[in-house]
């Protein structure tokens, strides 16, 4: 590969960084708002993620997040408390238990995603079909290869495990 292509890669790269930088940045701001309404990130991360995966076992939740067990510990304690999350004996093996979402629980996501995506719709509605369409199609993309990618780039980067729990 010669320099110009690295370079011009390296400069698309860092248009994208940035773009990633601005994103979170309003990540964040929203983030905020959400945990003064009662609801931290790290909480609805952890709650969309165990009603994706179905009852699991924390450790398995942990590793869903790129969390260490003794964070994600911490955060269930707060969604049981909150009654959204419940702990069930594990149908494997009764000794342990599984960490299920609850009616409330489920509620509570199905509210927050209307929520987001009417807002997403309402911030696009004048994008041509065509362009959206493109755009979801390599936003999946994008966003696919970004979560193949993240455990490698943690380990050699040295970072060890997210205790955020974004993916």
């Amino acid at each position: 590969m010669s320099d110009d292509v690295r370079e011009a890669q390296l400069a698309q790269a860092e248009r994208i960084g940035m773009a990633l930088v601005r994103l979170n940045k309003m990540h964040a701001c929203v983030a905020a708002q959400m945990s003064k309404a009662g609801m931290d990130k790290a909480s609805f991360v952890l709650l969309a993620n165990l009603m994706h995966l179905g009852p699991a076992r924390s450790s398995a939740l942990a590793e869903a997040v790129f969390s260490d067990p003794s964070t994600v510990s911490r955060q269930v304690a707060t969604l049981v408390k909150e009654g959204w999350v419940e702990r069930r004996a594990d149908p494997d093996d009764g000794r342990a238990s599984v960490l299920a979402v609850t009616d409330a629980g489920r509620r509570l996501l199905e509210e927050r995603r209307l929520m987001r995506n009417q807002s997403i719709a309402r911030m696009l509605a004048d994008w041509p079909e065509e362009d959206l369409g493109a755009f979801i199609d390599y936003f999946e993309r994008f966003v696919g290869d970004y979560e193949r990618a993240l455990p490698k780039f943690i380990a050699e980067s040295g970072l060890g495990p997210r205790s955020e729990g974004e993916k």
